[in-house]
């Protein structure tokens, strides 16, 4: 299955830090700003950068940005071009639309005129965002320092029914399993014996590059 692709409008430092993290997680992504600094220094870390302005339909257009899995609209304290780059999209047809609010209205604007999630910059960081985006299973992603995070993962199908002997986590990709929670009770510091079952989550804690490389082997589909 073909890797989803992400395009992220507006590389303020929500945006930017979205984009960054969906790249440094395999993904291809189109990163779209006015300002030609922006881009200059988004294209050194995602896979597309362009300077265009996004109220201009036959510019998004031009770009391809329907054929995008994802659009992220994370246009800054203009609130008008937010909800018309919204407008625009959602008329082109993007299959799913996320979009930064700057306050409670605005956010009822942009639900009403088609976004599939709102987003609120001060509650979701733009790394966490990045990572609900990849998978249903990442319950929460807690950044804990530029290096080290905590990450919530509602256990793939792949771990079900093997213990934490035999998924071997910590070996293979540096991370360490804090908890877990199964049928609301927390299992704090568990056993090597301990069985993973459906629906349980995991607590894990590791530096973000090892985090990745976890994500990567369990979830290909993106």
């Amino acid at each position: 299955m073909a890797k989803k692709q992400y395009a992220v409008i507006g590389m303020g430092r929500f945006g930017s830090s979205v984009a960054a993290t969906l790249s440094n997680l395999g993904f291809d992504v189109l990163a779209i700003d006015a300002s030609e600094q922006r881009i200059q220094e988004a294209s050194q870390v995602v896979t597309h950068a362009v300077s265009a302005d996004s109220t201009d339909e036959e510019a998004l257009r031009a770009l391809g940005i329907r054929n995008f899995d994802v659009v992220v609209v994370a246009i800054g304290q203009d609130i008008q071009a937010s909800i018309l780059t919204t407008l625009i999209l959602k008329d082109l047809g993007v299959p799913r639309l996320i979009v930064k609010a700057q306050t409670e209205l605005h956010g009822k604007v942009l639900s009403k005129i088609g976004a599939d999630k709102v987003v609120f910059p001060e509650r979701d960081m733009g790394m966490r965002v990045a990572h609900h985006l990849i998978s249903p299973n990442i319950v929460d992603f807690i950044e804990l320092s530029d290096d080290y995070s905590i990450l919530e993962l509602a256990a793939p199908a792949q771990m079900v029914g093997r213990n934490l002997k035999q998924l071997d986590i910590r070996p293979k990709f540096r991370c360490n399993i804090m908890a877990i929670k199964s049928n609301g009770q927390m299992n704090i510091s568990p056993l090597a014996e301990d069985v993973i079952h459906t629906e349980d989550v995991l607590v894990i804690v590791g530096k973000n590059d090892d985090l990745a490389s976890l994500e990567r082997a369990y979830f290909d589909g993106r």
